[in-house]
């Protein structure tokens, strides 16, 4: 019996790479001008990276409950094994929200195979971890195999991201307003990571250059054997600067892959116009 995958719109995979991987998208919320939109369905990335850029201040909602039980039911009854792979648990309720419907469903539908994962992981580092799930799942790979794998995946995976303008952390309180008005008028970019699943500030660097270099050098140190991993490479709406960073990175490694995808609707509202992240694992791929 095959394993389903599922995810959420915070994975940042875009269509082509849900239907190439057989991957059940469950989108969160995004509400902008008082209209809810789901993620990467009813609304693009581009309208919202548009929308902030005339000055509005779009916020974000959880996958609903809702949705988790009608996709789980689904599977129970067509009796289905399904693996879903949740965004970080520190930056959403979405996996605490499936944690309780799994709960439900399995009290209706006590054989039902469910695994609900918190990835503590975001954006393209987090679709990395249910691309390679997805992957397995397609070689009829079973469920401990996957597991397993996607453990590995995500305890490993780093995540290295830059903001074009404070404005954006600051709308959504990961600044002061002192520190955002300092910040770009001094035109310091904010190096950050992941820690846990949190947004950890990394270090203050002042020029886009110089913190593209500062997040190759700090890819350096912390990655390895690049030759046998794909690389993410996620963005708010800059394109030609992320292949600027693909360049960068295919310059200094042989890696086997560069993934480049836009950032979704969900992390964009926070972070903004211009982000650019890089996601590579720290220890060898299983």
């Amino acid at each position: 019996m095959s394993v389903k995958i599922l995810a959420d719109s915070a994975c940042d995979l875009s269509a082509e790479d849900l239907k190439k991987y057989g991957i059940e998208m469950l989108p969160l919320t995004v509400q902008l001008d008082g209209k809810d939109y789901q993620d990467g369905v009813s609304i693009s990335s581009k309208q919202v990276y548009d929308a902030m850029r005339e000055g509005k201040s779009p916020k974000t909602a959880q996958v609903s409950p809702h949705l988790f039980k009608e996709a789980f039911e689904k599977h129970a009854k067509a009796g289905n094994q399904v693996l879903y792979l949740a965004f970080s648990s520190e930056l959403s309720g979405t996996y605490q929200g499936a944690k309780l419907m799994e709960q439900e469903v399995k009290e209706a539908y006590p054989d039902f195979k469910l695994h609900v994962l918190d990835t503590k992981c975001a954006s393209l580092g987090y679709g990395l971890v249910v691309i390679r799930a997805a992957e397995l799942a397609q070689t009829g790979a079973g469920m401990d195999e996957i597991l397993e794998v996607s453990k590995h995946f995500y305890e490993h995976m780093e995540h290295i991201f830059t903001v074009d303008d404070l404005e954006y952390l600051y709308r959504g309180g990961r600044v002061s307003k002192t520190a955002a008005f300092v910040g770009t008028l001094l035109k310091i970019k904010p190096l950050l990571h992941m820690e846990d699943g949190k947004l950890i500030p990394l270090e203050k660097i002042r020029g886009s250059k110089k913190v593209y270099k500062r997040m190759i050098e700090v890819m350096s140190k912390r990655g390895t054997d690049f030759e046998n991993q794909v690389v993410g490479i996620s963005h708010g709406d800059a394109l030609e600067t992320a292949e600027q960073i693909a360049d960068m990175v295919r310059a200094k490694w042989n890696v086997k892959d560069i993934k480049i995808n836009m950032i979704g609707s969900t992390i964009g509202a926070h972070a903004g116009p211009g982000t650019i992240s890089i996601f590579f694992l720290n220890e060898s791929p299983k």
